[in-house]
């Protein structure tokens, strides 16, 4: 729509911010999960409870802490001022941290380590196949938070074509209610509906790693 900005545009913005920030989360996310669950150092526990606590933090809490480290490091309509925060994930880091508790056995890390094996290779080799149910959970919960994303996306992009669907939408909503054009509310819904469908083909996607977890764990019991 002339002056109103390009949908396609938005979309493959949004799918960009998914892309990186929900795989990055999610990578992120076993990493610490697994490094918490399984090794012990000094004051583990104490930042375990700091990442807990960073879910009470509202968003609207750090809005303006946040937008003026961004004018300071020059990350205002920039794609990375939306990947980098979306990268830190406390419930991904919580859900893998138990499901890796629960499914990666310690005897099993024991004696991979016997055997000589580094703990690299104990992660991607061992450990990480056993986390795929986990990890495909967390990269679900990641990719539809940043796809659903809107207040962040608000403050930080003053230009139109940096916007992801969400901020889009809202811009078309709000120029059909202050202009009266009927022409952009079928556009509204029906990109509403539009961006739904790639949420919903990742779910049916990621239903066969789920249903795998549940046949391991049936097997182990």
């Amino acid at each position: 729509m002339d002056g109103y900005g390009v949908y396609f545009r938005w979309f493959g913005n949004t799918a960009l911010y998914a892309l990186l920030g929900g795989g990055g989360a999610t990578a992120l996310a076993a990493l610490a999960g697994y490094g918490f669950a399984r090794f012990r150092f000094r004051s583990s526990r104490v930042l375990f409870y700091v990442v807990i606590a960073a879910l009470l933090v509202p968003i609207t809490a750090i809005t303006l802490p946040l937008y003026l480290t961004y004018a300071k490091v020059h990350l205002i309509n920039s794609i990375w001022g939306m990947i980098l925060p979306s990268l830190v994930s406390p419930v991904g880091v919580y859900l893998m941290k138990v499901f890796v508790e629960v499914s990666v056995p310690s005897e099993l890390i024991d004696a991979a380590r016997i055997d000589g094996a580094g703990e690299l290779k104990i992660f991607f080799r061992l450990a990480l196949p056993l986390m795929m149910p986990g990890l495909m959970t967390v990269l679900l919960l990641s990719v539809v938070g940043v796809w659903n994303n809107y207040f962040l996306p608000l403050i930080i992009f003053s230009q139109n074509q940096l916007y992801p669907i969400t901020v889009g939408l809202g811009l078309w909503s709000q120029r059909a209610q202050n202009s009266g054009n009927a022409e952009l509310f079928p556009l509204v819904v029906i990109g509403g509906v539009v961006t739904v469908v790639p949420l919903i083909a990742l779910f049916l996607i990621l239903q066969r790693y789920w249903r795998s977890g549940l046949l391991l764990g049936s097997l182990a019991n």
